[in-house]
């Protein structure tokens, strides 16, 4: 069986590296992986981290893409990769425009595509945009169906997809991050070199708390990433908190974040991380403010509540689960809901019991069983 993994982002990246390691692993599977670099600087971290090496790469980040482009180029540059390597399956992972692109190329191709974190919705196209709809589609070009929970196989089956197409696995990213605090925990020297790339966290020892902060959705980008940032700025005026906010590279973050926040007291603006060092900041913090979507699935497992600034998730398990809470985008939202949970031990507590909706660290292992039951 020839597999192929397409992907260009950091986040599909660490949900996908601990699937190109089993895969490996298994005789009789011949596994190629393809880059799209829809994000260049952000995906080559995670692929040292992991040990990824490409067997192809398609380069396509470029200043100022959109996602015009984006798809065109993954559509047009991946046609010939495709019909180099003649894989029997394709996987594609999540929401980006790399996944749906890849999908479609493979589909022309005539060529079976796998789907990792399928049915996952919002039943909003605008929210997250445009995330909400390559999802969608994504769906209806794929063969296979890697949902994380019941709720995204309902989900699927809702849309007309057959039952016996799903395959209900966890999310690979817990397997991921179960194995990223493993190498944290079990290595003394990593983590004396990780205090010392964070000496402000010292403060931690002397009653303050960490709230760790990132953004990065385009739908907040008119006014509403300004919006938290002014939120996370009176937060900051707390003599007993530090925030720490990991900058993303787009342009237009980092000019809203730079503008409000730079040189704030109690403030650290850092650049992206790489997945170690943001994951034993995550392992430091108190809690965490952000409108990302794997945060939502990675925290509830280590016991950190998070606060999402956004208006709809679709990831709604840990929401009834009780970690997540939705506080929108509006500055005196979240400051109410952050000062709660800075205030009242009770409401810190019901947040913050680990509760793991999104699987027990072993999606990769179902996801390869599957695969090979399906097989050519």
């Amino acid at each position: 069986m020839k597999i192929l993994l397409v992907f260009g982002t950091r986040p599909e990246a660490i949900k996908l590296a601990p699937l190109v390691s089993k895969l490996m692993q298994v005789k009789g599977i011949e596994v190629s992986v393809c880059v799209t670099a829809q994000h260049r600087q952000m995906l080559d971290q995670v692929l040292d981290l992991f040990k990824i090496k490409p067997d192809y790469d398609l380069d396509i980040m470029r200043d100022g893409q959109g996602l015009g482009y984006v798809t065109a180029t993954v559509l047009t540059r991946l046609k010939r990769v495709l019909e180099e390597s003649r894989p029997n399956w394709v996987i594609v992972q999540g929401d980006t425009s790399t996944t749906f692109a890849a999908a479609l190329a493979a589909f022309y191709e005539r060529i079976k595509v796998a789907h990792v974190e399928a049915g996952l919705r919002t039943g909003n196209v605008e929210a997250p945009w445009p995330e909400e709809i390559n999802r969608v589609l994504t769906t209806r070009l794929a063969s296979l169906h890697f949902a994380p929970t019941e709720e995204a196989r309902e989900n699927l089956v809702k849309e007309g997809v057959y039952s016996d197409r799903i395959e209900v696995t966890g999310n690979t990213v817990i397997d991921a991050l179960f194995q990223t605090v493993a190498q944290i925990e079990t290595n003394k020297e990593l983590q004396h070199s990780l205090s010392k790339r964070f000496p402000f966290l010292d403060d931690l020892n002397r009653g303050r708390r960490l709230i760790l902060a990132t953004g990065h959705r385009r739908e907040n980008f008119h006014g509403g990433l300004e919006r938290v940032c002014r939120a996370l700025e009176q937060l900051a005026a707390r003599d007993d908190v530090i925030i720490v906010y990991p900058v993303h590279l787009n342009p237009a973050v980092r000019e809203s974040v730079n503008r409000v926040l730079h040189g704030r007291t109690n403030v650290y603006l850092l650049p992206p991380q790489d997945y170690l060092p943001f994951v034993y900041l995550m392992r430091r913090a108190y809690f965490i403010i952000s409108d990302s979507g794997g945060l939502q699935e990675e925290a509830p497992s280590i016991g950190k509540p998070v606060l999402v600034t956004r208006d709809t998730t679709e990831r709604p398990e840990a929401v009834a689960a009780g970690t997540v809470a939705l506080v929108g985008t509006d500055v005196n939202a979240i400051v109410a809901k952050a000062t709660e949970l800075l205030d009242e031990a009770k409401a810190y507590e019901a947040m913050s019991i680990a509760r793991n909706p999104y699987g027990d660290g072993q999606a990769s292992d179902r996801i390869v069983k599957r695969l090979l039951r399906e097989g050519l």
